[in-house]
């Protein structure tokens, strides 16, 4: 990570030294003693660049839009989920420190609004019958999807029954059979998973319940904004959770410690380096010092030493930390946890989010629906 000094910040961005201190009072710009001069501050390049960038732009309402879809401005309010301080929160709460405890029911219930209030489980069916863990996930929600009622206009309870039974089936879905018990027991079980390793699955089901307007949210949101039912907007989700940038960044993960196993650690990080590649499930934007998500799941278990010499060749290369990608690749062979484990596992993790949004998109009454900014071809004229 660079860091630079108050004068190139200054100079970068065009404005007074009062100004930059502003900036970093409102958590714009993130600033660190400098080890040579501790009475001097440096400050980060990549926010000074991405300020600068902004402020190069103009604050027209296109422009504005169009630093929003990736990784900008924020769009909508929301009371579920912060990133704030390099730190993820649930409601106000560390979600570090959740995972400690809590379960993904417990978590699940509070990043709805509720009070921890246990339920009555509604009459369970068998999970659609299907070769994979993500067939079965993709077809437990489109049947859901199908039958269930929009949630537009319904009471609160009925709603949250619905949102109860929903985490259950896919949660089912994964596990491949109807079960009673915490979702990581049944999940742990169903995979052949010995018991120590129970906990380590509950933990990273709560760190990865949410993660405030991510790609599957936020689709999860749209979808919710219609009126339609809590499992098309959780079904929406788990389309956007599929792609390879998203839940499915996981299998690329595989792929670059496959590498690793042929080449050697260094030399792989190397290759995709001289590649240009991104060194997958490592760095994330919003965790400019490290995945806290990741460091939480890394400390509770021991990572095979082949993927620990990996971790150290892409720090050392590149200076970014593991993300929870990586983490949870590592979980899932330490485990000896099934092939598509770590997309099962966020899924079945985000789910818990998925709901918690739609539910809150649905009080809003509001539609989303934004506007594109067309660039092609000039519009035919309207004959004479």
């Amino acid at each position: 990570m660079d860091w630079i000094s108050a004068d190139q910040a200054i100079m970068a961005l065009g404005v007074r030294r009062q100004t930059l201190y502003a900036y970093v009072s409102r958590g714009r710009i993130r600033v660190q003693p400098d080890p040579d001069e501790p009475r001097r501050s440096r400050y980060r390049a990549a926010d000074i660049a991405a300020l600068a960038s902004r402020k190069s732009r103009g604050r027209k309402a296109a422009n504005v839009a169009a630093d929003a879809i990736a990784w900008g401005e924020p769009v909508l309010d929301s009371s579920i989920t912060a990133v704030t301080g390099g730190r993820l929160y649930y409601r106000g709460r560390d979600a570090v420190a959740l995972a400690e405890t809590e379960t993904l029911e417990t978590v699940a219930r509070l990043l709805r609004g509720g009070h921890g209030a246990v339920l009555k489980r509604a009459p369970k069916n068998e999970p659609p019958q299907f070769a994979t863990m993500r067939q079965r996930a993709f077809a437990a929600l489109a049947e859901r999807a199908g039958s269930d009622p929009p949630a537009r206009g319904r009471a609160a309870l009925a709603l949250a029954v619905e949102a109860a039974s929903l985490l259950d089936t896919l949660a089912d879905a994964v596990a491949g059979q109807a079960g009673r018990g915490p979702i990581h027991e049944r999940i742990g079980r169903a995979w052949g998973c010995e018991p120590a390793g129970f906990d380590v699955i509950r933990r990273a089901l709560v760190l990865l319940a949410d993660h405030e307007l991510n790609a599957s949210t936020f689709c999860a949101r749209v979808a919710a904004s219609t009126g339609a039912s809590l499992a098309a907007a959780c079904l929406a989700g788990l389309c956007a959770l599929s792609g390879p940038l998203h839940g499915g960044m996981a299998g690329r993960v595989i792929s670059f410690a496959a590498e690793a196993r042929r080449l050697g650690a260094s030399e792989a990080v190397a290759a995709r380096l001289a590649w240009g590649d991104h060194i997958p499930g490592f760095g994330h934007p919003l965790y400019p010092d490290g995945d806290p998500r990741a460091a939480a799941l890394l400390s509770a278990f021991s990572p095979p030493d082949e993927l620990e010499s990996l971790a150290r060749a892409a720090h050392a290369a590149t200076g970014e930390p593991a993300n929870v990608d990586f983490a949870l690749v590592a979980m899932s062979r330490a485990l000896g946890l099934p092939e598509d484990g770590p997309f099962a596992l966020f899924a079945v993790a985000r789910c818990a989010g998925w709901i918690a949004h739609a539910l809150e998109q649905t009080t809003t009454g509001t539609l989303i629906r934004p506007r594109a900014r067309y660039v092609g071809p000039s519009p035919e004229p309207i004959p004479a």
